[in-house]
C-alpha cells in the first residue's frame, strides 16, 4: 500500500510541472493555424502547450483566466468552433484550423455582447475572476439551447464556479440574454 501512494505522489508532482520553454524540450515544434476572435494567426508552438497557455502568453489574449489549471473551475471557459471548453486542458496543436472565440472576441467595438450587458444589469459579477467564464460558458449555454429556466442553467453551467456566490446574478444574466436572443 505505502509503494502505491508513493508512486502516486511521484506522478502528482510531476504531472504538476510547467512544460519547460521550447528550446530547452527537444520536442520539434508544430505549425498550428488557428483563427482567434475572427483573425487568422498561424504559430509556431510546443505541441503540449495547452490552448490556455497559447491564448494568455503567445497572443497576449488575458481576459481568460488560469485558475485551477484542471478543469475544475471553468475560468478558462473559451469557444472552441463554437462549443464550450476549458483551455486548461486542451492542447492547441490538436486543433488547427479551429475558430476560438474569447471574451476579448465577444463585444463589437465598443457595443458589448447582450451577455455582457446582462452581467451588468443584473449584477453578474462581484470579483471578475471569474467572469469571463461565465459569460463564455453563458454564450455556449444560450447556443446550445439550455437556458430555459433557472434550473436548466443553473445545470449546464455547473461547471463554472464563483468564489464570491454572485449564482442569482449569472442565472438572471443568461436567461434575460436568452429570452433576448
Amino acid at each position: 500500500m505505502a509503494g502505491g501512494a508513493a508512486s502516486l505522489a511521484t506522478i502528482s508532482t510531476v504531472a504538476a510541472q510547467p512544460a519547460p520553454p521550447p528550446g530547452q524540450t527537444g520536442n520539434a515544434l508544430e505549425r498550428v493555424r488557428l483563427v482567434v476572435n475572427g483573425d487568422a494567426r498561424e504559430l509556431e508552438l510546443d505541441p503540449r502547450q495547452s490552448l490556455l497557455d497559447v491564448l494568455r502568453e503567445t497572443l497576449d489574449l488575458t481576459g481568460t483566466k488560469k485558475g485551477c489549471n484542471q478543469g475544475a473551475c471553468g475560468a478558462c471557459t473559451v469557444l472552441l468552433n463554437g462549443r464550450r471548453v476549458v483551455s486548461c486542458l486542451t492542447l492547441a496543436a490538436m486543433h488547427d484550423g479551429a475558430e476560438i472565440t474569447t471574451i476579448e472576441g465577444l463585444s463589437r467595438g465598443e457595443e458589448l455582447h447582450p451577455l455582457q450587458a446582462a452581467f451588468i444589469e443584473h449584477d453578474g459579477l462581484q470579483c471578475g475572476y471569474c467572469t469571463p467564464g461565465q459569460i463564455m460558458s453563458g454564450v455556449g449555454c444560450i447556443a446550445e439551447g439550455h437556458a430555459g429556466s433557472p434550473e436548466e442553467i443553473q445545470f449546464w453551467m455547473s461547471g463554472n464556479i464563483c468564489r464570491c456566490g454572485a449564482y442569482p446574478g449569472i442565472v438572471a444574466a443568461v436567461a434575460d440574454a436568452a429570452e433576448r436572443s
